[in-house]
């Protein structure tokens, strides 16, 4: 087996959320603590259809935590909220 991590983005946070008056929700990743691939990534908010697809890719190509936490996401926009839970896996601060 292998330890899961878990790190979380939180929309309160995202002023592009908070312009939409939509501060409530999160994007929670899940990945494999020894090699850092994402495993699952869980979205509850607004337009979470649509940022959903930058984490299907990243699963579907064994992308890591640690090479999507130095991606650009654009500001302000609400991939910031997966910015902070990619950069909160490998212990940075997206802010």
């Amino acid at each position: 087996g292998w330890e899961l991590g878990k790190s979380q983005g939180n929309f309160r946070a995202n002023s592009k959320a908070l312009a939409e008056g939509e501060g409530n929700g999160i994007a929670k990743v899940l990945f494999n603590k020894e090699t850092g691939k994402v495993v699952a990534v869980h979205i509850i908010g607004i337009h979470a259809a649509d940022l959903i697809q930058e984490c299907a890719n990243a699963v579907a190509a064994g992308t890591t935590v640690q090479e999507l936490s130095m991606m650009v996401h654009t500001h302000p926009t609400l991939s910031e909220v997966l910015d902070e839970a990619f950069k909160g896996a490998v212990g940075m601060s997206s802010h």
